[in-house]
């Protein structure tokens, strides 16, 4: 691609959290909704005096919006209750990720309402405020200016829209999100996937929601000559690049077809293109929030915000992988967000390789075999380190711990589970000794697996080994 572009992100992050503006749960629900009201959009004019453009092109298609609530549904959600104050532990989360991003703070700021159009909110407006602008991250390329980082409550989940009625979900409504807002300093397709792996990196640093639909990405671009345009919907980086070359190809066309062009809103699709959704927003959306008195950030809070401020995870990464952890091993602990729990079980046993296993490989391993949905809600962290405490007061051996942790998944207590009734080295060497005669020509692996898995965690690792080695010889 060798046309010059002009190009920005903008990223929106779920934290993990309860909701911005009042105390429901940020979990979203796959249950049937226990109620539903139905509402329609009106464009009214802004602080400005104006409508909206987008405002106005939604309100002409007269659609009706129906919303599904659960007992978990409160009357903030459905706009007949003010809004509570905004949430301290999400206003902490977005101070680490603005000081992660070098960004300047505000002091003081201005709770905004931002009208939305696509019936996505039970108010027709969204809650956002400005928390600190200014920042950047370096790139290969040189800085990537961050032009604003916003905190502001996620849209209703839509559910189904057939064209004159949309459905959508109360239970995503005003969960916490950030919305991080680059300049326009990306220079090319390659250069914008970099930077959003760069604050992707920084995000999962801090108290994010994992998975997918948690983080949607906006790339805004232009070539000489033609609008901007943003395209809206990136839930993988790696389509970021296909999709602005396939966009600079477009507006290339655009520009030598002679049409009027202006500015609009694009939805990304899964193939590299993307089709129109709406004109481009104003600035005349955008109007104070009188139900909320302004947000003030004082030095304290920064203070203790930089007091826990989290490292970065491929800081993190290169700590653990310094441990002797392999690559799958270091993902494995990330991924499942243990980092603090790995480091604080080291301090029974230091040794990374078999504390990882105990809490990673084995709860994995014991999992798929007894066919256990969530593995970690059975051997929890407390089980994990009462496991490692008893291999440390050698109540057990390493050898145990799989047989001790298998019980535990079969319903037994841990005291149960860790009185193992251990079988004598003659018992082994009369099994052992009929095994190869049974089964002659085994390897030492192949007798041992056997030996095993006959006495179940009643015979140690090194006693078979010993029985076999003076059996085989």
């Amino acid at each position: 691609m060798s046309v010059k572009i002009k190009s920005g992100l903008e990223i929106h992050q779920q934290l993990e959290t309860h909701k911005l503006f009042c105390n429901c749960p940020s979990v979203l629900r796959n249950d049937e909704p226990e109620f539903e009201v139905s509402r329609k959009l009106h464009a009214v004019a802004g602080e400005s005096g104006e409508i909206d453009v987008a405002a106005k092109h939604e309100a002409e298609l007269d659609k009706k919006f129906v919303y599904q609530g659960y007992g978990t549904t409160c009357l903030v959600e459905l706009d007949e209750e003010p809004p509570h104050l905004i949430n301290q532990e999400a206003l902490q989360t977005t101070l680490h990720i603005a000081l992660l991003l070098n960004c300047e703070i505000m002091s003081i700021a201005q709770i905004m309402r931002k009208t939305v159009v696509d019936g996505s909110n039970t108010s027709g407006f969204q809650r956002t405020v400005l928390i600190a602008r200014n920042g950047y991250v370096e790139t290969s390329l040189g800085k990537v200016g961050i032009n604003a980082l916003l905190l502001e409550e996620d849209s209703a989940r839509p559910v189904n829209d057939d064209g004159d009625l949309k459905i959508y979900k109360l239970d995503r409504l005003g969960v916490p999100l950030v919305e991080i807002a680059t300049e326009p300093d990306i220079k090319s397709a390659e250069h914008a996937k970099e930077t959003a792996l760069l604050i992707g990196d920084i995000l999962r640093s801090c108290k994010v929601k994992r998975g997918i639909g948690t983080i949607r990405q906006d790339v805004n671009i232009s070539i000489p000559g033609h609008p901007r345009i943003e395209i809206k919907g990136f839930q993988d980086p790696k389509m970021m690049i296909k999709t602005v070359e396939v966009e600079v190809e477009r507006q290339e066309k655009n520009l030598k077809s002679g049409k009027d062009l202006k500015s609009e809103v694009r939805g990304a699709l899964p193939d590299g293109s993307s089709k129109f959704q709406r004109p481009m927003p104003g600035a005349s959306r955008m109007y104070p929030e009188t139900d909320l008195p302004l947000l003030r950030i004082s030095r304290d809070i920064i203070n203790d915000a930089k007091r826990t401020l989290p490292k970065l995870r491929s800081e993190i990464n290169e700590e653990l992988r310094k441990t002797g952890l392999s690559e799958n091993m270091v993902k494995a602990i990330l991924k499942e967000n243990k980092v603090e729990e790995f480091k604080a079980l080291l301090v029974i046993i230091d040794e990374p390789v078999f504390v990882a296993q105990v809490m990673i490989e084995l709860p994995r391993e014991i999992g798929a075999h007894e066919s256990v949905e969530d593995i970690n809600k059975v051997l929890t962290m407390d089980i994990i380190e009462s496991v490692l405490q008893a291999v440390n007061g050698k109540k057990i051996s390493r050898s145990d711990v799989k047989h001790v942790m298998e019980e535990i998944v079969k319903g037994k207590s841990f005291d149960e589970a860790v009185k193992i009734e251990k079988v004598g080295v003659g018992e082994i060497e009369s099994y052992v000794a009929k095994l190869i005669k049974e089964k002659p020509g085994l390897s030492v692996g192949g007798y041992m697996g056997l030996v095993m898995k006959e006495f179940k965690g009643k015979v140690g690792g090194k006693d078979v080994g010993e029985v076999l080695g003076k059996l085989m010889k």
